[in-house]
């Protein structure tokens, strides 16, 4: 083993763009990779989707062929990490190896939520994190099950979707009284609910599974909070993720309020020698009252750039506002900036006709914004996002309005205003 160098503690999407990106800033030293999972790192927006309904599997792999051997990483894939010592500087494995490096990033990305009621070790029971979770659970929609899918948010309805593809027949329940309320306006949430319904689900709103058991006929009885009972072939539980910060809580490095590993802007931990990033790291960003964990694909790319540079001393890139997106069954979201419960929305277009997008603001400034199958025009409105200036909303409804003709007025009306 060569070292010391940097040691990255995680193998997955997060992990494999940082890597890359100290090579791109010139960096020539070591680079070790662990990873628990067998793969090399691969992207997890897919398992799903396109890995559950796929003729043939996608490829996953994060970095090509070419450009991962021109990395020249050191991946050793099932490694175990116990602890992480900052006083010595060194990763302890369980088999008792010991790495030894001068600059750390803690990339363990995190762990779906459990129930004890449905433990990940029960016949029929899935939870979709890796890409072996994902390929179970497509072996079983083979057979066009009963399915229930327990959360309503993003990965749940992504799976339910995904099974309707198929065959499986689907109910979904969710224990709130409307879908993914604290991440969408009210009407995207009706239009969510509708579309599920549309392909053919059921949707179970304001429902808690209480108890789950196999029964005599080897399927899942599920008993709800509300007395119901219901009989199924496949459960999977899509209740969300928790951060794998406990090995960086062990070694004493600062935890965010609401979990995560804490890192400042340039994504270093309270430890001058050791960074993290991914879904795994807890930032404070600009109008969030507290540091918070971003769970998306855009994050995961630049807090591994943010991380690479500020660990070879180089500038970080600027961070970009935040950007999410999500493929329901035919439909399109994307979401561009963060929610919050003070804004006020605004929309173009029309959901029932499957196109339209919000923006939500604060005194005309804008926050959040969310498309339905109009990602061209979210594009469009990017440039605002990035000024923090008050804009003109009256005549946005307008389907007349040229969009990209406005939005640039817009940035030219700001850029005009004496400072």
């Amino acid at each position: 083993m060569k070292s010391p160098g940097i040691v990255i503690v995680g193998a997955g999407q997060s992990a494999a763009v940082a890597a890359h990106a100290l090579r791109e800033h010139g960096y020539r030293g070591h680079i070790a990779m662990l990873g628990r999972e067998w793969h090399k790192p691969y992207e997890r927006p897919p398992l799903s989707k396109a890995v559950l309904v796929a003729a043939q599997e996608p490829l996953l792999d994060v970095l090509a062929e070419e450009a991962w051997a021109r990395s020249n990483i050191e991946l050793l894939n099932g490694s175990d990490v116990a602890a992480l010592d900052l006083a010595q500087q060194e990763v302890r494995l369980a088999n008792g190896q010991t790495i030894e490096y001068e600059k750390c990033l803690v990339a363990t990305g995190g762990e779906a939520r459990t129930l004890l009621c449905c433990p990940p070790y029960r016949r029929r029971v899935h939870y979709i994190r890796t890409l072996d979770d994902a390929r179970r659970l497509r072996a079983a929609l083979q057979r066009r099950p009963q399915v229930a899918i327990l959360g309503g948010g993003f990965l749940g309805l992504e799976i339910a979707h995904a099974a309707l593809a198929v065959g499986a027949s689907v109910t979904v329940l969710e224990r709130a009284t409307s879908l993914l309320d604290r991440f969408l306006p009210p009407e995207v949430s009706a239009w969510l609910q509708s579309n599920l319904c549309r392909a053919g689900a059921r949707v179970l709103l304001g429902t808690s599974v209480s108890d789950a058991f196999p029964v005599e006929t080897g399927r899942m009885l599920l008993a709800t909070d509300a007395g119901a009972r219901l009989e199924v072939d496949e459960v999977v539980v899509a209740i969300g993720l928790s951060p794998n910060d406990a090995l960086a809580r062990n070694a004493g490095l600062e935890i965010g309020p609401g979990g995560g590993v804490l890192v400042d802007a340039n994504c270093r931990t309270s430890n001058e020698h050791v960074f993290a990033c991914g879904d795994c790291a807890s930032q404070q960003r600009p109008g969030q009252s507290q540091p918070t964990r971003l769970e998306s694909w855009q994050n995961a790319n630049e807090q591994a750039r943010t991380a690479a540079a500020a660990m070879l001393g180089a500038s970080p890139p600027k961070p970009p506002v935040p950007w999410f997106w999500t493929d329901q069954g035919a439909h399109n979201i994307q979401m561009l900036g963060l929610p919050a419960d003070d804004l006020e929305y605004v929309r173009r277009g029309d959901p029932t006709n499957a196109k339209a997008l919000w923006i939500g603001h604060r005194r005309l400034v804008p926050i959040h914004a969310v498309a339905i199958n109009a990602g061209s025009e979210l594009r469009a409105l990017r440039p605002l996002f990035d000024r923090d200036q008050p804009v003109q909303l009256q005549d946005f409804h307008l389907d007349t309005l040229n969009l990209r003709a406005w939005a640039k007025q817009q940035a030219l009306a700001d850029a005009a205003v004496p400072r």
